[in-house]
């Protein structure tokens, strides 16, 4: 009998500023655990996650890149055949979040699919255990700042408290799916591709629906 079972391989970049947790969450995500002792990334980090999705298996190459990468002239290379992008800041840090949209020109100046459009980026916004009460005040503003600066969805997230992790994680590989089905429906004009759906998709009101 034939498997009809399909695999899929989808590099996501980590990106944002020094300090900001990028490390930790990717550990939270495939490793289910948390150190609090801080080592700053040299370069770039890999690390792989493997997902179940409607019956089909997503890998995730997660690539950890380094704070200080944007002001070099690597993350071209870094970014290379990408098709997705957390950028995370870290929400007791202001300059972090002011340094959010100069990673958003980077990725988006330097990366773009097949048919033109720029890849699915979710923002995340770290550390919300340390930071609930400025985040509570500014909601309405992050809908608004991330439509603004095409950002797909955005989360509170915590590495350390394991908040909204898997969820954002759900959320942006939803987004790469439908970008891949669009790309491959542009190509093969007679050809349509299933629309996959998550199980766990449908109770986040910050993943903006494409």
């Amino acid at each position: 009998m034939q498997n009809n079972h399909k695999e899929h391989l989808y590099k996501i970049l980590v990106i944002g500023d020094l300090g900001v947790g990028k490390t930790s969450i990717i550990k939270r995500y495939v490793h289910q655990n948390f150190s609090p002792n801080y080592r700053a990334t040299i370069g770039v980090d890999f690390a792989l996650k493997v997902l179940n999705w409607d019956q089909e298996t997503v890998r995730l190459q997660l690539w950890d890149i380094a704070g200080q990468e944007r002001f070099g002239n690597m993350t071209r290379v870094y970014y290379r055949e990408a098709m997705g992008a957390f950028i995370v800041f870290d929400v007791t840090r202001p300059s972090s979040f002011e340094a959010v949209t100069k990673w958003k020109e980077d990725l988006d100046s330097k990366l773009t699919l097949s048919n033109g459009k720029n890849v699915a980026a979710v923002l995340l916004a770290n550390k919300c255990d340390q930071g609930r009460d400025m985040l509570n005040n500014n909601g309405i503003k992050m809908e608004k700042f991330c439509q603004e600066n095409g950002f797909v969805g955005w989360f509170e997230t915590s590495a350390k408290e394991n908040i909204n992790i898997d969820e954002a994680a759900n959320c942006l590989v939803k987004h790469i799916i439908a970008n891949e089905n669009d790309i491959l429906q542009s190509e093969v004009p007679d050809t349509i591709s299933p629309q996959l759906s998550s199980s766990t998709d449908g109770t986040c009101s910050s993943c903006f629906r494409s």
